[in-house]
């Protein structure tokens, strides 16, 4: 029999995230009752830096606060829905264009966009002699809680979880690249890297970018903005729209500016909040960001079905597999309180094929074929599908540390900010893995109630009656 589905989890594209650090739970103040804690000094030093640079003034809309996540945006008078709290020019962002045009920049070319970045700030941070970018690197954090800074007990608390497999491929990936750029870019260069620079710091640098690198935007898919990247996530806010965007400077004007709006309205003390992403599952977050949302729909499960290569009628389903936009290996997410992927169930029914059901490999039905797989195709196909997935969900399930009743006792009381990452994620994959399996158990109980393809097949060439009962004709 095929293998139907692994627990492996797809490795994200490492650099694909958008800003920011903290999380953030809803801050609010009451304005006559405010008063902002003094800031950190590193931080009145990048403040003075903008100011100085025009970027911002005291009657900017928003400053750098203390709150509870650390560092955020806070406002400084009422702020209304759409208004724009911040504008920083193209000059005062990093990113690969302003890497090729630093001291690094020839020996950077050809590299990966955020390899580049990521040395520009390690050495932006440890070389003697001070530029204006140390004003930025002075306030950014020396770890987030992100699964890639946790040690080895830490990561101990997530095992048996997707989130557990991504973190370990995520630093192995990284400390290829870092293996990689120090033999060929930093140990040959090193007038340029006239200091140590090790995997912490590579991680260090990956991190940051992870947690506070803008994507998706016109024209720059990695890029860093200075004061933008403190702004804080709300899962109150179900709304990416406007927040954010690349415009140009003025009507005559080639330059380009990142203007930061508020979704929100914002009374003045309250910290000024955007989404993050809509999309990101809780591994997705907890991975980029070091944190994750109690809201039921950010905990995915994610199944791999895979077409085997010893399956006799591989040739034939991959060929219907890839006219019908899946591959011999598919993954599915499964997300907790939504239904199954539209694609799924095809998918694997055509995976489990085989038998007295392979004559739906014929070419005669190649057109057809994917429309047929759409409904149950036989008993002993269904069987198997629901019997399959059943057993993986179940193994899935017993590599655990813990019950889902154990997690629930273990959140009672103050507990570390990870170990309640630990066990929101791994609460949220089993109750996935149980929806599933819930799932798939129902089917199992309802496999004598379902109509499959000889059936339909009968009923359309009208040889069964209204009672499912088979019609023959006497001969006369």
């Amino acid at each position: 029999m095929a293998t139907l589905f692994s627990t492996t989890f797809t490795t994200p594209n490492p650099i694909t995230s958008k800003s920011i650090l903290h999380y953030n739970h809803h801050f609010t103040v009451k304005c006559n009752a405010y008063a902002p804690p003094p800031l950190p000094p590193a931080v009145q030093t990048f403040w003075k830096w903008l100011s100085d640079e025009k970027i911002v003034s005291a009657k900017s809309p928003a400053k750098p606060g203390t709150v509870t996540e650390g560092l955020g945006l806070v406002a400084q008078r009422d702020i209304g829905r759409n208004e724009v709290v911040l504008e920083v020019p193209k000059k005062f962002w990093i990113n690969p264009d302003t890497v090729a045009g630093s001291e690094i920049g020839r020996v950077c070319n050809g590299l990966k966009p955020w390899i580049s970045v990521a040395l520009f700030l390690i050495r932006e941070k440890k070389q003697i002699d001070i530029s204006d970018w140390r004003n930025y690197i002075n306030i950014l954090p020396e770890f987030t809680d992100s699964t890639i800074f946790w040690s080895q007990e830490e990561l101990s608390e997530i095992e048996g979880t997707q989130l557990l497999s991504t973190t370990l491929s995520v630093k192995e990936y990284v400390e290829n690249e870092f293996v990689q750029v120090q033999e060929q870019v930093i140990l040959p260069n090193k007038q340029l890297f006239p200091f140590v620079i090790t995997l912490d710091d590579f991680i260090w640098a990956f991190g940051i970018l992870r947690s506070r690198a803008f994507s998706r935007l016109r024209g720059q898919n990695l890029v860093l903005i200075p004061l933008a990247d403190l702004i804080n996530h709300s899962s109150t806010i179900t709304t990416e729209d406007y927040a954010y965007e690349i415009k140009g400077a003025g009507l005559f004007s080639r330059d380009q500016i990142f203007s930061l709006r508020s979704p929100i309205p914002v009374k003045a003390g309250q910290q000024v909040l955007i989404q993050y992403d809509l999309n990101k599952s809780n591994a997705e977050l907890a991975l980029d960001y070091g944190f994750i949302e109690s809201t039921p729909d950010r905990n995915t499960y994610t199944l791999t079905l895979q077409i085997s290569e010893s399956d006799p009628y591989f040739e034939d389903k991959l060929d219907i597999a890839e006219s019908n936009g899946t591959k011999a290996i598919q993954y599915f997410d499964i997300t907790l309180g939504r239904p199954l992927p539209p694609k799924m169930l095809p998918y694997i029914r055509l995976v489990a094929l085989g038998g007295t059901d392979s004559f739906l490999l014929e070419s005669i039905f190649r057109n057809s074929v994917w429309d047929h797989l759409e409904l149950p195709m036989s008993r002993d196909n269904e069987e198997v599908i629901c019997q399959v997935v059943r057993s993986a969900c179940q193994s899935a399930l017993s590599s655990y540390r813990t019950t889902t009743e154990e997690d629930e006792k273990l959140k009672e009381g103050n507990i570390d900010p990870r170990l309640e990452i630990a066990i929101g994620i791994r609460k949220g994959e089993k109750m996935v893995l149980q929806q599933i399996d819930e799932i798939f158990k129902d089917r199992e109980m309802e496999l004598d109630e379902y109509e499959y393809y000889q059936e339909r097949r009968l009923r359309d060439l009208g040889l069964v009656g209204e009672q499912g009962d088979i019609i023959f004709w006497e001969p006369k």
